[in-house]
């Protein structure tokens, strides 16, 4: 357990860094372009994520959860078997889609998003696909082999190119550019970004493998083991990445039945999905993390047939989850349109992060118990729940987002509608599994502190009469004490928290 907890914390503090310094580049991005451009990068990027998993065909979870497997029984010569055909798919893949992607870019930007300035934002992102695609197997085999130092180093090595592109070369480009071209430079260095990363993880790979004592084997791997994982996984996150393309879409549309014209509904959502929500996912580096963790971790202890290892790993994850999202929800709701205003200089947010952050609880949770149902060979389950959460989603956004008294917090509510129901929906699938020994209990008590937290706090100690980082302590210091009373947090837990973390830090 101490290697699994050790391995998470160790993700978790660089992908805290990593969204720490993507938190830096995106107000800078929002400073220096303005909303604008910041709407048409936000707008094209949920298409190149949506092209990213078509390329990706769910390969880098398959990697993992195979090699992860193989490590059990020291098959190490099958490592990179998995690894040439996983390349090879992962080629033809990228041969057969990237020319349909430049057939259909002017139609999403002109007919779908009623914006051509998105065009040739769209055309850099699609430059980006290969390379994301060949960093995600790459990162599929570390995450198999529990080496988790190389994705982490990877991803800050990418914000950090980032930051200091648009640092010192983006102003230089934007002395006369348009706000399209601003959002494409944008995505020009975020191209960038990735071509760093992809080669130092290739590098890492190389040097892995060098040092490896093995019998070569000539054969491929069969494809039939690898598509069996990938291909519900990919279903699944192929139609969660399709939900987000079509969001801006519908938005857009169901904004115009109100009047609004293409480029403000554009601005307008660049402000909620560039600002708003990235505020509230800023937390989720340990949701994230464990995520990762998990697959590798929990399918070597359900291969092993050890249900109590089993166990322990699925609660002490959804435990961490559980309480990161009680902070966040308590956090956002009662802080968090003063703390957009501070962060961003976006003002009239404090109704959008009430709306959210009770919902948003539960989409801290969402991720582990996804990477959880697939590890325990359950990946229909999770995805039939993202496609009823994401169909959800978006049947209420456009009937929400039309209407004219409500139109962009109509378009709020339906987004938390989606998280609503693809996070009961994996909790119930995971109830069925009774190795995993967890219920819609587990998450009840939680719940029901941060509820008496943003009652209570406001009534016994006045919000706005300090600074936001006092009012913020006090709100942290009410929460703590109810989860300590509560036993949702307890010694036992902290002091091996405190114990691994103390033998991780010399890792940085």
């Amino acid at each position: 357990m101490s290697t699994f907890l050790k391995g998470s914390l160790v993700l978790m503090l660089s992908i805290f860094l990593s969204k720490f310094l993507g938190f830096v580049y995106r107000m800078q991005f929002v400073r220096l372009t303005g909303e604008e451009a910041v709407g048409i990068y936000m707008t094209a990027y949920p298409a190149f994520i949506f092209f990213l998993s078509l390329i990706q065909l769910g390969i880098p979870i398959a990697i993992a959860k195979i090699i992860a497997e193989l490590r059990t029984r020291n098959a190490i010569s099958k490592y990179f078997t998995v690894m040439r055909t996983s390349v090879i798919i992962t080629v033809v893949s990228i041969l057969i889609f990237t020319p349909f992607f430049l057939f259909v870019t002017p139609f999403i930007s002109g007919e779908l998003l009623k914006n051509d300035a998105i065009t040739m934002t769209l055309y850099v992102s699609i430059a980006i696909v290969p390379f994301a695609a060949a960093s995600g197997v790459i990162k599929g085999f570390f995450q198999g082999i529990a080496r988790l130092e190389e994705t982490a180093v990877a991803q800050l090595l990418e914000q950090i190119i980032r930051i200091l592109l648009i640092t010192f070369l983006l102003p230089l480009l934007l002395t006369s550019s348009t706000p399209q071209e601003a959002a494409a430079y944008a995505m020009g260095m975020t191209l960038l970004a990735e071509v760093a990363s992809l080669l130092y993880l290739q590098w890492k790979y190389n040097k892995w493998k060098a040092k490896q004592h093995y019998e070569k084997e000539k054969k491929h791997y069969p494809l039939s083991p690898i598509f069996s994982i990938a291909l519900p996984s990919s279903g699944s996150r192929l139609f969660g990445s399709f939900t987000w393309f079509l969001e801006p879409i519908i938005f857009i549309k169901a904004l115009a039945v109100t009047g609004v014209t293409s480029i403000a509904a554009t601005t307008l959502y660049g402000v909620i999905s560039g600002v708003l929500i990235p505020l509230l996912l800023f937390p989720s580096f340990i949701p994230y993390a464990l995520s990762i963790v998990l697959i590798p971790a929990v399918s070597d202890a359900f291969a092993r047939r050890d249900h109590s290892l089993l166990k322990e790993r699925i609660h002490l994850s959804l435990k961490f989850s559980t309480l990161t999202g009680c902070y966040a929800a308590t956090l956002f709701y009662l802080h968090g349109g003063e703390l957009v205003s501070t962060l961003f200089h976006v003002e009239d947010s404090t109704v959008y992060m009430k709306i959210l952050a009770p919902i948003f609880f539960f989409y801290y949770i969402q991720s582990p118990l996804f990477s959880i149902l697939q590890a325990l060979d359950n990946s229909k389950a999770a995805f039939l729940n993202s496609l009823y959460g994401g169909v959800g989603k978006l049947l209420l956004l456009f009937f929400l987002a039309s209407q004219v008294s409500i139109q962009e917090k109509g378009a709020i509510v339906a987004i938390g509608f989606g998280v609503l129901i693809t996070s009961f929906l994996h909790i119930a699938s995971l109830k069925e599994k009774k190795e995993a020994q967890i219920g819609f209990s587990f998450f009840v008590l939680p719940y029901v502190v941060f509820l008496i937290t943003i009652i209570a706090r406001p009534l016994l100690i006045s919000i706005g009469d300090r600074s936001l980082i006092v009012d913020c302590l006090y709100t942290l210091l009410f929460l703590t004490i109810g989860l300590v009373l509560s036993r949702q947090i307890k010694r036992k837990e902290i002091a091996v928290i405190l114990k691994i973390a103390r033998t991780t830090k010399r890792k940085f």
